[in-house]
Parts: C-alpha cells; structure tokens; sequence
C-alpha cells in the first residue's frame, strides 16, 4: 500500500504463538471440514479449557484460599465446556432457563450451578430452587418471589447471594445499593428456614484489579454482619472480568499507534477506546492472584489473608478466559474484488459469526490464510479486507486492510484464531437462511488429530 507513491507498512496485530492451534492450521484437516460443511465452522479444544480451569485452581491453591470457579455460559453456548465442567466438578454461571436445563442435562449438579441475570422469570427460580442452585438475587422484589416459591412445596431452602450494585458504578441497572441491602437482610432473617443466605456478589465492568479487591473486601465485611444477624453468610463471588492476553505489548501498542482511517475499508474510523484490549499485562488467572494479592481499601493486609481469616469462600465466574485459545473460527472465500490498491474477499459466512464488529469494533488479531496446499507463504503485502455473505454494507468481517503474504483466491481459507470466548456464536443468526457455523470439536488420539460435532441435548 502506498501514499503519494511511498510505501506504507499496513498495521498488523499477530496473536501470541500457540502451538496447538498451528498444529491444526497445517494439519490439512480444515479443507476436508469446508468440504464436508460447506460453510464456515468453528472447531474447539476441550483440553485448553481444562488447562485454563486448572490454571485458577492452581491460583487459589497458592493463596490458600477456598474457591470456586464457575464457567460463565454465556461467553458459549457450545456443550463441550458443559461437559468438561461436570467432569472436572466446576461450577457453571447461567441466566437464563434454557441456559439451566442444559447445563442440568450435561450431568452438571445443581449445587454446582450459580444462576444470574436480572429480574428472573419464576420457572428459572422455580427449578433453581428445586436443583439446589445458587440464585444472586438482584432485586428486592426477586428476593420476596424467591422467598414465595420456597414456601410453595420446596423441598430445600432457597440458596442464595444478595448482589451489590457497585458504589463505583452507580448508573449500573444490576444490583441493590447498602438501604436495599439492609432491607433485604431483614427479609431473609424473617424468611427463617425458607432461605439459605449464603452471602453477596457483585459483577463489574472492566479488568482493573484493585476495584474488584476494594469491592471484595467490602463484601467480606458484609458477610461478617450478615452472620451477626444469624445467617450463614460465608462466600462471596466476584464474577468475571479476567482478561485475555491476545497479542505481545509491544505489537498492541505499534498497532495503536499506527492504525489510522486510511488502513481501513472505506476509512472506517475507530478509536482506541471501542477496541478490546488485545494486551493485558495481567490476564486470566495471573490476574486472580492479583486481586487476591491487593489490599483492600481500608483493609491492613490482602484480599487473600482476609478470605482466610473470616473464613469465606470465594466464588467467581469467569468466561473468556477459561476459552483463551480453545478455539478458532474457519470461512472459505468465496470471491475476490480489486479496489484501489487492496482487495474485498467475501467469505461463505457473516460477521455475525465473529460478534465484535457488532459492537461497533473490530476482533483484530490476524486471521491466517490457508491454501488447499498449507499456509500462505511469500514476501509480498496484498492489502485485503473481509466482508461477508449478506447483502449488508456493514457485514464486514475484518474492515482492517490486512497484509497478506500472498493474494488469496477463491477455496483459500481465513482462520480466525482465539474467538472461542464470545466472538463465535453470541451474535450468530441464520440471516439470509445461511445455516449457523456448525462446532467441531478436536481432540488427539495417538498423535494425530480426531473430530466429532459437538453434542447439545434438546431443552
């Protein structure tokens, strides 16, 4: 690409190496899976979910801390993460009641099951009551129906958390501040038996560690009063906001400050600010040892020791990071168009199959470029952009001009990596009867690898 006849460099953002997923980019399996699919496909790796769940056990066993981690569905809706939670004992995070009885129905326990979300429907109460699940309850008024139903014909209290709304952020719809609190507290007290108030959560927005300490160890004082007035009142959860360290600081911070309207399709302009933060210097489960580490305001010694002392257990739901690189998107391109110096691909899918530019953002790591023959090799820049298969200006999958080693052409694929936590399937739609990306799930058997469809039970 050129600017008055001099050349400019095209700003990439390549992800940190894996491996794994390189082992199957150049396996030649993804071709014979176009082939079979005829479309787009995401393919999955169960064991690097394992690897990520051990990996926060690991950081809790090192702060003698008594925890929990409870995958948060939502970042996907695939079975294969269900499965491995009911085989590993981890817990799941749900909102809804399609979400509960399918994590019910791929083995996991009820008690092992933390059900979220606002203003809760009654048959999402209803069966959390009957399974022994954890409700967060945000509401006062979801508090007294709770209370309601496990009067009706329960056969166990209710268990639940009161959530706080964060002092923080107070505009937040989610959560009761310290008068609705107090007010609920009374409420369980004069529930007696029908309720097992087990203690407080909150959930906020961004990955900053001392805010989820300060708010944590608030909680914590919470419990203590809770128990003054009789109720167990001995865990609290912390929800998610682990990030996921995509791409090396310094090719984050080169991107940022290169990426101008110009390297995109039709100048599309971002700023800093709409985009994920692809860099995060502390990610995943090394940032749990951090909030454990800080110190909370007001407190002497860390959100860890103060677990510890007051016996409280902590409880937290993380998503994106227990998918960090357990997956990866694949599309075929279907067509290739000139213009003004870069090419448009379309591919056979949309980008409602890669959620960020739904979000008036971009996913930005690279997609790698794959030949019937392997990857794409070569000393050249063919600047290309990626758009979908629909008829919508805006489907675009990658608006960036990316820097190609080679030209693409038609039956070539684009592996997207890395989109297993919340790119694949939040968005997804069968917009234009396009039939939704089927998951394949990839596993290795003496040495070489094997795939099967992921499973889902009917609800």
């Amino acid at each position: 690409m050129a600017v008055n006849g001099i050349p400019q460099a095209l700003p990439t953002l390549p992800v940190h190496p894996d491996p794994e997923t390189d082992a199957v980019i150049d396996s030649g399996l993804l071709h014979e899976l176009a082939h079979a699919f005829g479309g787009p496909f995401h393919f999955l790796l169960p064991h690097r979910f394992d690897a990520n769940l051990a990996a926060f056990r690991t950081a809790l066993d090192e702060a003698g801390v008594d925890g929990r981690v409870c995958y948060a569905k939502k970042a996907n809706k695939a079975a294969a993460w269900i499965e491995r939670c009911a085989a590993t004992g981890a817990g799941v995070d749900v909102a809804s009641l399609g979400e509960l009885r399918e994590v019910l129905g791929h083995g996991v326990r009820g008690e092992n099951i933390v059900v979220t979300g606002p203003a809760k429907n009654e048959e999402l109460l209803r069966i959390a009551v009957l399974q022994g699940a954890l409700t967060a309850v945000d509401s006062l008024d979801e508090l007294d129906r709770l209370i309601a139903l496990a009067r009706t014909g329960a056969v166990r209290p209710a268990r639940l958390l009161l959530r706080r709304l964060p002092p923080a952020q107070p505009h937040s719809r989610f959560g009761m501040d310290e008068a609705e609190l107090d007010e609920a507290l009374t409420r369980c007290v004069r529930a007696g038996d029908a309720v097992r108030m087990e203690g407080f959560s909150f959930h906020l927005s961004g990955y900053a560690v001392q805010p989820r300490a300060d708010l944590a160890g608030h909680l914590v004082d919470l419990c203590l009063k809770a128990r003054v007035l009789g109720l167990q009142a001995d865990r609290i959860s912390i929800g998610g906001g682990f990030a996921v360290d995509y791409a090396a600081a310094d090719d984050w911070h080169a991107f940022l400050a290169t990426q101008q309207p110009r390297h995109y399709h039709a100048r599309k302009t971002f700023s800093a600010a709409d985009f994920y933060p692809y860099h995060s210097p502390v990610a995943g489960a090394d940032a749990l040892r951090a909030v454990l580490a800080a110190v909370p305001d007001g407190d002497q010694g860390s959100l860890g020791s103060r677990l510890r002392e007051t016996g409280t257990l902590l409880l937290m739901e993380p998503g994106r990071a227990l998918l960090d690189r357990a997956g990866a998107s694949v599309f075929r391109i279907q067509g290739v168009k000139d213009r003004d110096g870069y090419a448009i691909l379309t591919v056979d899918g949309t980008s409602l199959s890669l959620s960020e530019q739904w979000f008036n953002s971009e996913y930005l790591p690279d997609p790698v470029l794959v030949t019937p023959a392997g990857r794409a090799g070569g000393t050249g820049v063919h600047p290309t952009c990626v758009g979908g298969a629909t008829c919508l200006e805006s489907d675009m999958l990658t608006w960036r001009k990316i820097p190609f080693p080679a030209r693409p052409s038609a039956g070539d694929l684009l592996v997207y990596p890395n989109t297993a936590g919340y790119q694949m399937d939040s968005n997804e739609s069968p917009f234009h009867d396009l039939p939704l990306p089927p998951k394949v799930v990839l596993e290795t058997t003496e040495g070489r690898p094997r795939w099967r469809l992921d499973r889902r039970p009917a609800c």
